[in-house]
């Protein structure tokens, strides 16, 4: 990781204005590069502090982040992790015959006590064809469990497959904690979502112009199931859209799903951050 400040300044928008309330981004990959530059993490998590976004959940989805996620959760204090291996990671896995291998490490790095989450596991239809939909779901089934026998929130990838992963959770039972990470479906999904207990969490797409189908979701979600993410360093907000992601731009989603919700922005901000303490514990 880069110790200089000015290469991750360089390639990510500027600063928001602040929260009133401190929250979480509730995912966010600070392992991955910014246009080939080195991030420096300490630098992204001191600008999100700046601006109220003070706690991260970092996700490690393939061995190598997996274990860089590691590293960071027992360096900043503001930091939780998860792991898991993508479900597109999975198909070149078993090609290998290397998939078996990879779950005994995952295994390994989730049971460290600053590993909050099973995730992002679940099921990508979009990128994965139908030849390797079988071994993803064998995948998804397998992450559900370990969510359970460690007692860790569970964090879902689910891109073009609404449908399996809310049929794939009802029959494996899903865990105590279950988070749909960059929810993706509609009003009908996001409320058989919250009746089942799970928590929807909303990414820089929920500011979209064109997103309204998934502002009309966060409508109906309570404040009680809803957390915020930036996915960085994708999915970046509005008026950013197409620029590299960080934590610090949380403030922008906020601000877009208080609209959406019909609250006052600290109101949110104090659901976002109880939320987060009651889904991943204390930092």
């Amino acid at each position: 990781m880069s110790t200089s400040s000015t290469p991750t300044r360089s390639v990510v928008p500027d600063l928001p204005d602040p929260l009133p309330i401190p929250v979480v981004d509730n995912h966010t990959h600070l392992d991955i590069e910014r246009e080939g530059v080195a991030v420096d993490v300490a630098d992204l998590l001191e600008r999100a502090a700046s601006v109220g976004v003070d706690r991260v959940v970092q996700i490690g989805c393939d061995l190598e982040a997996a274990r860089q996620t590691v590293e960071m959760v027992d360096r900043y204090a503001g930091m939780l992790g998860g792991v898991a291996l993508h479900p597109n990671e999975v198909p070149g896995l078993a090609e290998k015959g290397s998939l078996d291998a990879a779950y005994t490490e995952i295994e390994e790095l989730a049971r460290h006590p600053r590993v909050r989450v099973v995730g992002e596991t679940g099921l990508d239809y979009f990128r994965t064809g139908p030849e390797g939909q079988g071994v993803q779901q064998d995948s998804f089934r397998w992450h559900i469990d370990l969510a359970k026998r460690l007692d860790k929130a569970l964090q879902i990838h689910d891109r073009d497959a609404h449908a399996d992963v809310l049929r794939i959770l009802d029959e494996e039972g899903a865990p105590e904690t279950t988070v749909l990470h960059c929810f993706s479906g509609d009003v009908a999904m996001a409320q058989e979502c919250v009746d089942k207990g799970y928590h929807l969490s909303f990414a820089g797409t929920v500011t979209f112009k064109n997103a309204h189908a998934l502002r009309d979701a966060l409508s109906v979600t309570p404040l009680d199931r809803v957390l915020v993410e930036t996915d960085a360093p994708y999915l970046t907000p509005h008026p950013h859209r197409g620029a590299i992601n960080a934590p610090h731009l949380v403030p922008l989603t906020v601000r877009v799903m208080a609209g959406v919700l019909g609250v006052a922005v600290p109101t949110l901000c104090e659901a976002l951050s109880e939320n987060s303490k009651r889904v991943y514990g204390p930092w």
